[in-house]
C-alpha cells in the first residue's frame, strides 16, 4: 500500500512532505503575563500537532504558538540546541543523546506509548528470519546515533547473542532510508513509527519489535532559557496541561484521532489507525519511576557505547515545572 509519505520513493518527495507538515499554525493570543508570549513547539512527523488539532486542546490557549516539524529526533534537538524551538518531544534515548550534546534542556513531562511502535524490518522475501541472521549484515538505523532504534537494535542483538561488531550499523535519516527500503536497497532497517508501520504495510516483515527492550516512554523537554523566562515558563505549563487534556481525549476517541492524523499526514486511514493506537498520547508529570527507567537506559547506553558518557537523569529533569491539575 502506498502513501503520501512514501510515494515516489524519492528524497524530494519526502522533503516536500516534511515541508508541508511543518507549516506554522498560529494559535490565538490573549492577555497572559506578557501579551506577546509565544512558543515554538517542536514536533516529529506531525505526531504532536495532529493530536492537538484533533482534540482542539490548544483552542483558546493564552499564548501564541507555531509548530516546527522534523523527521526525527536528531534534527529536532539540533533546533532546540540553537533555541529555535521552546519545547521538543522524543523517546528516551534521543533525550539522553541531546543532553550529551550539550543541548540546554530539562525534561518536564512524560508520555507513555507502546513498545511495538518500533522494530527491525526486513524485505518480505528476505532470507533473514531471526536477529541472529544479522551476523555479517548491514543494518540501517534511523535517525542518528542515540536514537530509540539504535537502543532497540543493540538490545535485540544482545538478546540473540550477536556481538555488535558482527553487524555493520549505518545511520540514515528516516526519509532517505524509507526511499531506499521501498526500492529494496536496504535489507534490514531499525525504525520507529510512522515510518515503521508504513514499511510493514508496504510488505516489510518484522524481525524483532521493541517489546521487552524499549521503555515505550517519551518525554517533553523545554529549553532552559524558556524555563528561565517567567512568561514562557507559564505558557509551557499551560501547554502541558493541554497536552494531558489532548491525551485523555485521544484515548477516549481513537477513531477521531486516527482520522485527524490521517488528514494531517496524508497517510492512509488504515496506517493512521495503527500508528495512533500505539502512539505516546498519555501525558503525565515526570515520576520517580520514570526517572529510574530513564536512568537504566542511560546506564546501559553508556555501557554499550551508544552514549560516550553516563547521563545523570535527575540533573536534566525539572519535576517542579508541571504538576498536573487534579
Amino acid at each position: 500500500m502506498t502513501s503520501a509519505l512514501f510515494s515516489n520513493t524519492s528524497r524530494r518527495g519526502w522533503l516536500k512532505q516534511g515541508a508541508a507538515l511543518s507549516l506554522a499554525t498560529a494559535g490565538s493570543l490573549r492577555a497572559f503575563a506578557q501579551p506577546q508570549t509565544s512558543l515554538v513547539l517542536g514536533d516529529q512527523a506531525g505526531g504532536l500537532r495532529s493530536l492537538f488539532e484533533a482534540s482542539r486542546a490548544l483552542e483558546g490557549a493564552p499564548f501564541a504558538y507555531r509548530w516546527a516539524n522534523f523527521q526525527g529526533a536528531a534534527p529536532l534537538f539540533e533546533a532546540q540546541r540553537s533555541a529555535a524551538v521552546d519545547t521538543a518531544m522524543a523517546g528516551d534515548l534521543p533525550v539522553l543523546a541531546a543532553a550529551v550534546g550539550k543541548t540546554p534542556l530539562k525534561i518536564v513531562a512524560t508520555r507513555v506509548g507502546k513498545a511495538d511502535s518500533l522494530g527491525i524490518v526486513v524485505q518480505p522475501d528476505s532470507p533473514l528470519r531471526s536477529v541472529a541472521d544479522l551476523r555479517g549484515k548491514t543494518v540501517i538505523v534511523s535517525s542518528a546515533r542515540g536514537s530509540i532504534s539504535q537502543y532497540q537494535l543493540y538490545g535485540a542483538l544482545e538478546e540473540a547473542g550477536v556481538k555488535r561488531e558482527e553487524v555493520t550499523v549505518k545511520f540514515v535519516l528516516p526519509t532517505d532510508a524509507a526511499a531506499a527500503f521501498a526500492s529494496k536497497q536496504i535489507d534490514a532497517w531499525a525504525i520507529f513509527d510512522p515510518y515503521y508501520t508504513i514499511a510493514l504495510q508496504q510488505g516489510g516483515r518484522i524481525l524483532r519489535d521493541g517489546r521487552g527492550i524499549n521503555t515505550a516512554l517519551g518525554f517533553i523537554t523545554a529549553t532552559e532559557s524558556s524555563l528561565a523566562d517567567p512568561a514562557k515558563r507559564a505558557a509551557i505549563v499551560q501547554f502541558l496541561d493541554r497536552l494531558a487534556r489532548a491525551g485523555d481525549w485521544a484515548l477516549a476517541n481513537p477513531e477521531a484521532y486516527a482520522q485527524a492524523y490521517s488528514q494531517l499526514t496524508r497517510l492512509p486511514i488504515e496506517s493512521s489507525r495503527i500508528i495512533t493506537a500505539r502512539a505516546s498520547v498519555a501525558g503525565r508529570p515526570v515520576s520517580e519511576a520514570d526517572i529510574a527507567a530513564l536512568q537504566t537506559v542511560a546506564d546501559r547506553s553508556a555501557r554499550d557505547g551508544i552514549l560516550p558518557v553516563r547521563v545523570d537523569v535527575r540533573a536534566i529533569t525539572d519535576t517542579g515545572v508541571w504538576k498536573r491539575p487534579a
